[in-house]
């Protein structure tokens, strides 16, 4: 029930390094940290997910609320470093078709 949420400036962009779970308990804190950085037009946002152990169908709404704010501004939003297990249920609910999702951690 513990995620860690540390926000760095690079050439590329924003990039939000989650560690932990994506939970029920922890989707509030991750939407309060990600929806104000996809509100700036035509920025980049990357969500390095190399750390996170866990997600749930609550993590998945952040992520769509991530994905619509970014759209609605011109932004865009790349999660990297997606486990397989959490890839799976971004293939499954079918996000992964309109979310950019790569496996490969940054600067791979």
């Amino acid at each position: 029930m513990n995620l860690k949420i540390d926000i760095e400036e690079s050439q590329n962009g924003r990039v939000v390094k989650l560690a932990g779970e994506v939970d029920v308990y922890t989707a509030p804190m991750l939407r309060d940290a990600i929806i104000p950085l996809t509100v700036e037009n035509d920025s980049n946002l990357i969500v390095d997910m190399t750390k996170v152990s866990y997600m749930d169908s609550t993590g998945l709404g952040v992520f769509i609320g991530a994905f619509k704010s970014s759209h609605q501004y011109r932004s865009t939003l790349k999660l990297i470093g997606v486990t397989e297990k959490i890839e799976r249920l971004f293939q499954i609910t079918g996000l992964s078709e309109i979310i950019d999702i790569d496996t490969k951690p940054r600067g791979e």
